[in-house]
């Protein structure tokens, strides 16, 4: 335990100058402030690089060329040289003309935030599924970049212009070279992301079958999804204190009571000013919000931006095509602000994911929301009906089966289920009365 602290203490981190603008022209998500600095540091430190300045910028409007003004410039390229800093990273996106400026003002690797979010998911992908997603994200956003890539190959012109030796004339340059790849890369990787969603579009099939309900976990990262997640299910997801420490889904059947199972999955992390590229290359994880039978937002309490940070998550709810799926709030790290400070709810519950605390609640609600008619009966099959055992295995959940004179059944068994086996089932079921009889 102490070679692998010592070593990761050894390992080189770049130190980098953090800069955002904040510009009544941009629009509100598009800007910088406090708390977007903050974030970006601790992507930063996620990425292995450490922050060592933070510069916020507030001007009318950006500058075309240097995206934050001369003066800035020459402020961010002292801080660079006094601090020894090896890379500046922008809290908002920037043009691919900008970037190249920025790089030459300032000597060292610029990147923005977009950019950051991508190198991250990259390093974390572990799945095939995953690092499809990833590749496919960053192809997109460096399609754009190419022309400030290839500034010694510029496009050809009917003249020939200023085109280097080499590049006039008929063919291509590398630049329209890298272009056709990048595309037909694309290509393919959308292939091979559809392959993805038709596997898990016949998954989904078999669980609709069997009346499986699914249960998405969503939230803001570093919010707690997989230490809730490990909870309720023991699933030993690794749950670290870092950004997107989960990027592919995981999914677990859990026992939500005698009466009810279901399959719940943790999905990744959402964060505010999320690249697009991001958005669509995720689709293929983030569907299963659209088709899930209810969501568990978890909302990191004890964060002082947690309204802000669960706004977001709705936004993006939306934008998947989910708003509409029941959801469920789930105040996570309850133990670390007062009672008081958590809201109330019907559709609310306050947990500590880490302790426990509050997971029969969750538990509890969860049941109460897929909760669709089941009822625990008792079954006696004659010998000659073994196929409606079969039945149930695969529509119901059998919890016991005991061989008498005849084959006696304890199970759970849906309204649609239940219309089959009513026969068989002792004690007899009372019909439900109707309101004129009660």
């Amino acid at each position: 335990m102490e070679t692998t602290e010592k070593i990761m203490q050894e390992e080189k981190r770049e130190r980098v100058v953090l800069v955002g603008l904040q510009a009544g022209r941009l629009k509100p998500e598009d800007n910088a402030d406090e708390w977007s600095m903050e974030e970006l540091a601790a992507l930063a430190e996620t990425a292995g690089a450490e922050p060592v300045a933070q510069v916020l910028q507030k001007k009318d409007a950006p500058d075309p060329r240097t995206f934050i003004g001369e003066g800035k410039v020459a402020e961010v390229q002292e801080l660079i040289a006094n601090l020894g800093g090896e890379m500046v990273i922008f809290d908002n996106d920037l043009s691919p003309s900008q970037m190249r400026v920025l790089t030459d003002e300032f000597g060292v690797q610029v990147l923005d935030r977009s950019g950051l979010i991508l190198d991250i998911f990259a390093k974390r992908a572990k799945t095939k599924e995953g690092r499809l997603q990833v590749e496919l994200a960053q192809y997109q956003y460096l399609l754009p970049r190419l022309t400030g890539m290839w500034t010694h190959l510029v496009r050809q012109t009917a003249s020939g212009g200023k085109s280097p030796i080499g590049t006039r004339g008929p063919g291509e340059t590398q630049l329209e070279t890298d272009r056709r790849h990048i595309h037909r890369k694309i290509d393919k990787l959308r292939a091979d992301l559809e392959e993805v969603r038709r596997v898990r579009g016949t998954q989904r099939q078999q669980r609709t079958k069997n009346e499986i309900p699914v249960v998405a976990i969503v939230g803001y990262t570093n919010a707690g999804k997989s230490t809730l997640l490990n909870a309720l299910t023991g699933a030993a997801i690794p749950a670290n204190n870092r950004l997107f420490d989960t990027l592919d889904t995981t999914s677990r059947l859990l026992s939500v009571s005698d009466m009810l199972d279901v399959v719940i999955s943790d999905t990744v992390g959402f964060i505010r000013k999320l690249p697009h590229q991001l958005v669509d290359a995720f689709k293929a994880t983030l569907e299963e919000l659209e088709y899930a039978d209810l969501l568990v937002h978890v909302i990191d309490i004890s964060n002082p931006m947690w309204q802000e940070q669960a706004a977001v998550v709705d936004k993006l709810i939306a934008e998947l095509g989910a708003q509409t799926t029941p959801c469920i709030r789930v105040y996570n790290k309850a133990e670390l602000v007062s009672a008081e400070d958590v809201p109330r709810g019907e559709d609310a519950v306050a947990i500590s994911a880490k302790t426990k605390a509050g997971i029969p609640d969750l538990l509890a609600l969860i049941e109460r929301r897929l909760d669709k008619g089941s009822r625990r009966v008792t079954l006696h099959l004659p010998y000659d009906k073994a196929g409606l055992l079969d039945v149930l295995y695969r529509e119901a959940k059998v919890l016991e089966v005991r061989y008498e004179d005849t084959t006696v059944v304890e199970a759970v068994c849906t309204p649609k289920t239940l219309g089959q086996v009513r026969p068989y089932v002792y004690p007899p079921l009372e019909e439900p009365k109707e309101e004129w009889e009660r």
